[in-house]
């Protein structure tokens, strides 16, 4: 363990236990980006027919790969790492168990272990053990049994580490009557309570559906059912993956901004704000499946363009707060303090620049929402274009630029290079302004995703600016410098890691906001309510639209294919489901 000389003390020092769990956390974080990343690079070369080492029917084993090892396990447990430190450093106190939480990642990593082999087993046939079914893991495609297992074990490992956070507050709170939660635990938990929330129905889909399916148990499962239950966890896990990038962006950016968090209050409304509205939302990944009725569609889109609410009020909070850094850097005039910023560290300069990929992100969103538009761009390369931005930078490349100020802090030792930090963030910046902006335009021209083969036989894509090779070489390109910038991340963190030791420990502390939580409501804090809220906006949303499925799809378990449905028919289904229960 490292120690930091003088009277500054880093985390390590306080919390030794802690920071063991977290760096495990993150070390399993790490070798999923690489491993995830070399499968990126060689899914963009491949179709874009610039370099071809693979066989096209092992291309879906890769893009399985690397969905699930990047928007899986690489973003979750750099979640579950940095929750652990921000629950532990925001209380103040250590957790109430370090044996719980090794028990929780213990069962997080050997379930990601079980997936990983079932996924890798694609490449050699002769082992009988697949997963190609990409990283939507629905119905009717199907993956070997321990690839389920894997899932269910990781899910409920990260049940498991809120438990632990949980229990902390609970400590924690005995001491504190009366007090506010602190920001950071109250971000965690609020985060938290959503996943516990979305998680019901993927759970439901791969233990009591697709798990029985794959080992044979029963024969066939309702497409549409296992479809819809990953899409009301498939949309709610974009905010859990986005709910680390805006802690770091509303507590840590302001600090490496050189000024304070503008306002606490708003921070906690947007939190609660994701709890409310992002679950009973999924309906909007299904505008083209015939087996939901428009009218719940609309409702779904409805139900979205609110949560364009929140993140408005985080640019607002995000950008204000690095304005009030600058000025206090010296920084004058309407632009000319966006000068004064310091984009020489590369913690800030990898954050802002996923703030700006972020808002680009927000705008191709909002197309992805709207049901009529979206049919223009549904299963084309635009949407892969819009995740990348999301995921793929505003949460990816938040996650690195935060490790070159967390990092340290876990080990005591002195960040390994700046410049290679400063170049590696940028460097992932422009390459996704490439492929990123190749993609949208490919996905105009009606390109489609999920195919090693973007060919058809006479038929000739055709872009409005440039031509599709242009395009090819750019996401060629892009993806080239986007795995070159995450070798240059990882370089320079296995060098911190085991550098030397640094005699200027790492400044963690976290400035009070301008606006304190003195200023809202104490009811923003009375999470069971809310968590009440969220639950019965989950219930309103989905009641007839699964009625309906299953009803209109011969059942839970299949047996007849689904037809168009109508809210009346769901609101019959529902009808007779409650006579059964009843």
């Amino acid at each position: 363990m490292a120690t930091a000389t003088g009277t500054e003390r880093t985390f390590v020092d306080r919390f030794p236990e802690e920071a063991s769990v977290i760096k495990a956390n993150f070390l399993v974080a790490f070798v999923a980006l690489g491993i995830g990343a070399f499968f990126g690079l060689v899914q963009a070369l491949h179709r874009t027919d610039i370099l071809r080492v693979i066989d096209s029917a092992d291309y879906y084993t890769m893009l399985t790969g690397h969905g699930v090892l990047l928007a899986i396990v690489f973003t979750i447990f750099f979640l579950t790492g940095f929750f652990h430190w921000a629950t532990a450093r925001s209380l103040d106190r250590p957790a109430e168990s370090t044996l719980f939480s090794w028990a929780w990642f213990g069962l997080m990593t050997t379930g990601t272990v079980l997936a990983t082999i079932a996924i890798l087993g694609g490449f050699v046939p002769n082992l009988g053990i697949s997963a190609d079914v990409l990283f939507t893991f629905y119905a009717p495609l199907q993956a070997h049994p321990i690839f389920y297992i894997g899932l269910a074990m990781f899910i409920v490992g990260t049940w498991l580490a809120g438990a632990d956070w949980f229990l902390s507050y609970r400590a924690w709170r005995q001491n504190h009557a009366g007090e506010r939660i602190p920001l950071q635990t109250f971000m965690v938990l609020t985060t938290m309570i959503m996943w516990y929330v979305s998680t019901i129905g993927v759970a439901v889909s791969v233990v009591f559906f697709l798990i029985p399916w794959s080992l044979g148990l029963i024969p066939s499962v309702n497409p549409l059912l296992t479809r819809t239950l990953f899409w009301y966890f498939g949309h709610p896990i974009v905010y859990f993956w986005l709910m680390p990038a805006y802690m770091m962006w509303y507590t840590i950016l302001p600090k490496l901004s050189g000024g304070r968090l503008f306002s606490d209050p708003l921070a906690r409304v947007v939190f609660l704000l994701f709890l409310l509205l992002s679950t009973p939302v999924g309906i909007h990944h299904q505008y083209l499946d015939p087996g939901i009725a428009e009218g719940f569609k609309f409702i779904a889109m409805t139900n979205t363009m609110f949560l364009l609410l929140p993140s408005l009020l985080t640019a607002f909070t995000a950008v204000a707060s690095m304005e009030h850094g600058a000025r206090q850097r010296g920084g004058e005039g309407y632009l000319r303090w966006l000068g004064a910023l310091p984009w020489r560290d590369p913690a800030f300069t990898g954050m802002a620049f996923a703030g700006i990929l972020f808002a680009a992100g927000g705008f191709s969103g909002m197309i992805n929402a709207g049901m009529n538009i979206n049919y223009l761009i549904h299963n084309t390369l635009w949407v892969p274009g819009h995740f990348h931005l999301t995921v793929g930078t505003a949460v990816a490349l938040t996650m690195m630029a935060g490790s070159y100020w967390l990092v340290p802090q876990l080990t005591g030792t002195k960040l390994y290079s700046r410049p290679i930090g400063l170049l590696q963030v940028v460097m992932w910046f422009v390459g996704m302004v490439f492929m990123s902006n190749a993609m949208h335009r490919a996905g105009l021209a009606g390109i489609p995703r999920r195919t090693a083969e973007p060919q058809y036989q006479n038929f000739e894509f055709l872009t409005p600016i440039g031509s599709i090779f242009e395009l090819r070489v750019q996401i060629a390109l892009g993806g080239t410098l986007l795995f070159l910038s995450v070798v240059l991340f990882l370089f320079n963190m296995l060098l911190t890691a085991f550098g030397e030791q640094s005699d200027r420990p790492v400044d963690e502390y976290l400035p009070e906001p301008l606006s304190g939580p003195e200023g809202s409501p104490r009811i923003l804090d009375n999470l069971t309510m809310w968590t009440g809220i969220a639950v019965l906006l989950v219930i309103l949303a989905y009641t007839l639209p699964v009625a309906a499925i299953i009803q209109n799809g011969g059942g839970l378990f299949g047996g007849g294919l689904p037809v168009p449905a109508t809210i009346s028919a769901g609101v019959d289904a529902t009808a007779t489901l409650l006579e059964v229960i009843l």
